[in-house]
């Protein structure tokens, strides 16, 4: 999952190149539409392994820059760490079972590089033991007739590389990640089919190298972010054509990439400077990295607005590096299908930034974020429900790629209670809401073959630590044996799934109905643990209205306890 900036809401975008077919004045917005999916659609649940593995520093494992910069006091919220997260490395096969008992067709989840390269290198040391635990994970999954979804980066660098060699500020990656997935192509190729080399590869260049909130935390404004995606792409496309040169004939699988979404509305569709900055704002997200995958190269907008800046600020080259005529050429189709995350929308206006303030991946983008404040928002404060935006932005897709094969790998909502709330009914009506325009979507000929909830499981959320739950299940932090809990949108979405979509509206109301009679028990059980261990320290609460009750509960204890000193 991603995370991201909370300044000012500047937020995220999805990116694509010029928009010639698609039409920014069309923004239909039509009611719910009852029907399925088409035969085959898959249905999943992600993961990934720093967020969920655990076991930092077990069986032979190296340290990668998300331990590094976690344990060093002030980076992530509460000084929060993943060591132990949700102790998934020991935990998988009772994780299956759940996934089993949901009937997802499909689990994607993350294999640490430095779990199985403790220096991130091949010819050095393989940690046999890691190779182990990800074949165990793999058969049981295929035993249970769940298709695994592998990613190969999901951010967790191994640290070796980041200090011999500054990480993807470096070139050298681009051999080194290659020799990474080879060993992973020669070890797993054999049963996995899906292969997603990078996940997010915008929060890796501008929130790793940019903004510094994320491992391993470098602030090389105006270059780090250009630098670091370059290499990133680059080691994409070397993947790509080592999997189909020396693996596609045996193995039969397919190679994607992952890229995190969000749409981005011009405020009037009927003015053309709002019109050029949403397009502004998608080129550079998505575009940034799909228009080389797809085209050959950096989207025109990119370069003409990196160039013209960089020309302003007296350097003698753009900031934005240039591909070889050469490495278009290689890097052009590296794409068996594409992985789109997709989470918000905001509302895109034009704002001039003078070259004056110094250079900056946000500034060379000439725009505002707005966001409507009647929008919902029950959790992350960048996580607006929106749902008609995903809809817009797979129709964008379709038009700017020439409807590539899409698989939606990241989709989902998260909570920030002051308890613990197992009747997520907000997460329901997110998943009705953004499942049925991805429905809208494929109706309107958009080629999507799979949707991927996010996240199975409450994980450890990057630099929020476990303050934000985007998770199906409900995990218990505090207890070192990590429960699991169902929370309601686990049998909202299974009857999603059942059902390959929305059959009828008397139908679709009943599944709510009883999902929340399903949570209402499990509830119970959570209220046989100490009461403490429902309560969480968080900054804010933004959805009161959903656990009144149990910020209630928690005041009478608090209560309590000071009459107790009193």
């Amino acid at each position: 999952m991603r995370t991201f900036l909370m300044y000012q809401v500047v937020a995220l975008v999805l990116c694509v190149s010029a928009s010639e077919d698609f039409d920014w004045t069309k923004n239909e917005r039509t009611s719910f539409y009852y029907g399925t999916f088409p035969t085959g659609f898959s249905w999943g649940a992600g993961s990934s392994a720093y967020q969920t593995e655990g076991a930092w520093n077990t069986d032979g494992k190296g340290m990668s820059i998300w331990d590094a910069f976690s344990h060093k006091k002030g980076k992530i919220f509460l000084n929060a760490t993943g060591d132990s997260s949700c102790e998934g490395y020991h935990k998988f096969k009772d994780d299956i079972t759940l996934m089993k008992d949901m009937k997802l067709n499909h689990y994607r989840f993350s294999i640490s590089w430095p779990r199985i390269l403790p220096s991130g290198l091949k010819s050095e040391h393989i940690n046999e033991k890691g190779i182990s635990y990800y074949d165990d994970l793999i058969n049981k999954l295929l035993d249970n007739n769940i298709t695994p979804i592998v990613t190969l980066y999901h951010w967790d660098l191994p640290q070796v590389l980041q200090e011999k060699y500054g990480g993807w500020q470096n070139v050298s990656m681009v051999n080194h990640f290659n020799d990474f997935a080879r060993l992973c192509f020669e070890r797993f190729g054999n049963r996995v089919k899906y292969w997603v080399t990078f996940n997010n590869p915008w929060s890796v260049a501008v929130e790793g190298y940019e903004t510094g909130e994320h491992a391993p935390g470098l602030k090389l404004r105006g270059t780090g972010a250009y630098k670091a995606a370059h290499h990133i792409i680059k080691a994409h496309a070397k993947v790509w054509h080592t999997y189909d040169t020396q693996w596609r004939s045996k193995q039969k699988g397919l190679v994607g990439i992952s890229l995190t979404a969000d749409w981005g509305e011009p405020v009037d569709t009927t003015n053309q400077r709002d019109i050029e900055a949403a397009e502004r704002h998608i080129q550079f997200y998505l575009g940034w990295f799909a228009s080389p995958i797809f085209h050959g190269d950096y989207p025109q907008i990119m370069k003409d607005y990196i160039g013209r800046k960089s020309g302003q600020q007296g350097l003698g080259a753009s900031r934005l590096p240039v591909f070889s005529p050469q490495e278009k050429s290689y890097i052009k189709g590296t794409c068996d299908f594409l992985g789109l995350g997709h989470f918000t929308t905001r509302y895109i206006t034009p704002k001039n930034y003078p070259s004056g303030l110094g250079d900056s991946y946000f500034t060379d983008r000439d725009l505002a974020e707005l966001v409507d404040p009647q929008w919902p928002d029950p959790g992350s404060e960048w996580l607006y429900s929106v749902p008609w935006g995903f809809r817009r932005m797979l129709n964008f897709v379709k038009s700017q790629y020439d409807n590539p094969m899409i698989y939606v790998t990241e989709n989902g909502v998260s909570e920030k209670t002051l308890c613990t709330e197992l009747c997520d009914d907000w997460r329901m009506q997110y998943f009705k809401d953004y499942i049925n325009e991805m429905l809208k979507a494929i109706k309107d000929g958009v080629n999507v073959k799979g949707y991927t909830a996010w996240s199975f499981l409450d994980n450890f959320e990057w630099d929020e630590g476990y303050s934000e739950r985007f998770g199906l299940f409900y995990v218990d932090f505090r207890n070192k044996n990590k429960p699991r809990y169902p929370k309601a949108s686990v049998q909202y979405y299974k009857r999603i799934i059942s059902s390959n979509g929305f059959p009828n509206q008397r139908e679709v109301e009943i599944w709510k109905r009883k999902a929340i009679e399903t949570c209402s028990s499990s509830n119970q059980l959570l209220a046989a643990d100490p009461l403490i261990g429902h309560m969480e320290m968080v900054t804010e609460i933004v959805v009161p209205t959903v656990c009144t009750l149990c910020i209630l509960l928690s005041a009478v204890f608090l209560m309590f306890l000071l009459r107790g000193r009193l």
